[in-house]
């Protein structure tokens, strides 16, 4: 009698995403511990003694000077009697020179108040991640205090800080946490941590941020009144609950018009949104607009406070040789004036190639990929955070 042939059940679809996602998991753990042993944990580099004169803004000879003198922190030395510091020891420069009359210290003062800077755009591809990132860093080279907030589900920030969302954060770990609406709600406090940017805490992000999405529709449909209630101020109101700490915060919005997204541009005291010049990039930037002003409308008729110090469009992925973008990039200009930023980011193998181990064009050395196109980009880019550091002191009243 011939055995009954045994059925092999095929796998759902899910399953199969399932598998695939968790295989893709646990090689980005594992490329993760070959980049970055022994740890397995990001490091900053050290910074060549130029460059920390240049980010100071004083001549290479006068912290020469320091350190023969003992004074200051001690630079590490390499062959040759090379010295570099780390981005804290520089921090610990900028202390220790303001104390002989001049402030190198950008930090907040008197009634300066909390710079929330909301990166948005609710196409993807058009260079959000990489913008928040870059700006941050930036802003934390220059000795700023900066906290950086991960709204994106896909928590591609979170990764470039060296955090992988699958297994590095638990339940409860995300801006979520601070901003639910049941009583598993946490201090925004709790939900920080240091990274190894010295100057940049992060708040990372993973796919319970999503939550969030779901939840708020069914507390409006309840009815409740009451500021608590208010979905546009609860993330207004857990900044405010960390307003000492930071000088400034950077909000990486995810892809989507989304509750998330309303209640980053209502805590918003400046909002950048990247443009990619091509024309169906531009055509889907004129309805985010137009949906964006809608709701916000909404928001304001509800009491909600949208006064924002800057609004920004800042060119993304911008290749000057290529003529129609060129062209946009003229129209664009033409239409908004000042309120494109002057210098585009450019496309740059340089921050491709970064990004190929997880890091930014910030956190590379210049041997990495070649002294030339590394200039090239970062002058770009600095040119870029320059501006929004401008209108940052701006808008405390600082003189330029």
């Amino acid at each position: 009698m011939r055995a009954e042939a045994e059925v092999t059940v095929p796998a759902g679809i899910d399953d199969t995403i399932r598998a695939d996602a968790q295989t893709l998991s646990a090689e980005l753990f594992n490329l993760r511990a070959r980049l970055f042993p022994p740890s397995a944990a990001k490091e900053l580099r050290h910074f060549t003694s130029g460059e920390a004169a240049s980010l100071i803004g004083v001549s290479d000879a006068y912290l020469r000077q320091i350190s023969l003198a003992g004074d200051g922190p001690v630079p590490q030395q390499a062959k040759g009697g090379r010295r570099s510091y780390t981005l804290a020891q520089i921090n610990e420069l900028r202390v220790y020179l303001s104390k002989e009359g001049r402030d190198y210290l950008p930090a907040r003062r008197g009634k300066d108040h909390l710079q929330v800077i909301a990166v948005t755009n609710f196409k993807g591809g058009s260079g959000k991640t990489t913008t928040s990132a870059h700006l941050a860093q930036y802003l934390a080279m220059q000795g700023f205090r900066v906290l950086a907030v991960d709204l994106d589900p896909q928590s591609s920030l979170s990764a470039l800080f060296g955090v992988q969302p699958e297994t590095d954060l638990g339940e409860n770990e995300t801006l979520y946490a601070a901003i639910r609406y049941d009583d598993r709600r946490r201090p925004l406090r709790e939900v920080i941590r240091p990274t190894y940017f010295s100057g940049i805490d992060l708040v990372p992000g993973n796919l319970e941020l999503q939550e969030f999405e779901h939840d708020t529709p069914r507390v409006l449909a309840r009815g409740k009144r009451g500021e608590h209630d208010l979905f546009f101020a609860r993330i207004k109101e857990t900044f405010d609950s960390v307003d000492g700490q930071y000088d400034v915060i950077v909000l990486d919005c995810p892809p989507q018009l989304g509750f998330l997204t309303l209640g980053a541009l209502c805590a918003a005291t400046g909002v950048l949104v990247t443009v990619h010049p091509q024309m169906l990039d531009v055509a889907s930037m004129s309805q985010f607009l137009l949906m964006t002003a809608d709701l916000l409308g909404v928001v304001r008729a509800a009491g909600g406070n949208l006064q924002y110090d800057f609004l920004r469009y800042l060119i993304t992925r911008y290749e000057p040789q290529d003529g129609p973008q060129t062209q946009i990039v003229a129209f664009l200009r033409n239409m908004f004036g000042e309120r494109v930023l002057i210098n585009p980011m450019l496309k740059s193998t340089a921050v491709s190639d970064a990004g190929l181990t997880k890091q930014t064009l910030y956190e590379i050395s210049r041997q990495t990929i070649g002294r030339a196109t590394y200039a090239r980009a970062v002058e770009a880019l600095d040119a870029v955070n320059g501006e929004v550091e401008t209108l940052i002191k701006r808008a405390w009243g600082r003189a330029l």
